[in-house]
């Protein structure tokens, strides 16, 4: 995919889903007493030096070592029906999913990973996302062969109301990576925030 065919699917992104839409739903939860999912706003590392970007190939397996995920294959996530970005089934919790409309990793431009927190049936794949830290690494294995190094830069917890929809799927001027999950404490059976992390490709 071009970094033209790159900036057209992020903008298709924001004009399709509008500001705050695309936040992931991560379900009614589970109403066990589990400690909600957080991160803290301080946990920063500068951005890492500016890696050559790599043509297309679709991401087959994750790795985030801080938070114990070693998952595949990685599903394919598109549109729902009302507008917002697809996330992983109940039945596929255990999984992370990669955003098809957009680039894949290593290519110019943010590659968005999404996985579920918890889920009615409880724990999910990212449910140890509290443990990242800016400077921790990210491992996505392509389907070319190639298992790329990302760099976490920073983690923000928003109020899905004012996801910040730019900042997350906006075109960027080198391959960068990002990770969504929910958080906050549970209201009404759901989580009402999401948690980004935002990651740097290095190797």
């Amino acid at each position: 995919m071009s970094p033209t065919r790159t900036a057209r699917s992020a903008a298709a992104v924001l004009l399709v889903l509008g500001a705050g839409l695309t936040a992931a739903g991560c379900g009614s939860a589970t109403p066990a007493a589990t400690p909600p999912p957080t991160v803290s706003t301080a946990s920063r590392a500068p951005a890492a030096p500016k890696a050559a970007a790599l043509p297309a190939s679709e991401p087959v397996r994750v790795r985030i070592p801080s938070a114990g995920v070693d998952t595949g294959p990685v599903l394919h996530l598109g549109l729902a029906d009302d507008g917002t970005v697809e996330v992983p089934s109940v039945a596929d919790a255990d999984r992370i999913g990669w955003y098809d409309k957009g680039v894949t990793p290593g290519q110019q431009g943010p590659a968005v990973l999404i996985g579920h927190f918890d889920t009615v049936r409880g724990p999910a794949v990212l449910k140890d996302i509290s443990r990242v830290r800016a400077g921790d690494t990210v491992s996505v294995v392509r389907a070319d062969g190639r298992t790329l190094a990302f760099r976490v830069r920073a983690l923000e917890q928003v109020d899905k109301k004012t996801f910040p929809t730019q900042k997350v799927y906006g075109n960027t001027d080198r391959p960068e990576l990002r990770i969504i999950t929910c958080g906050g404490e549970l209201t009404g059976g759901h989580r009402p925030d999401n948690i980004i992390v935002y990651a740097d490709l290095v190797a």
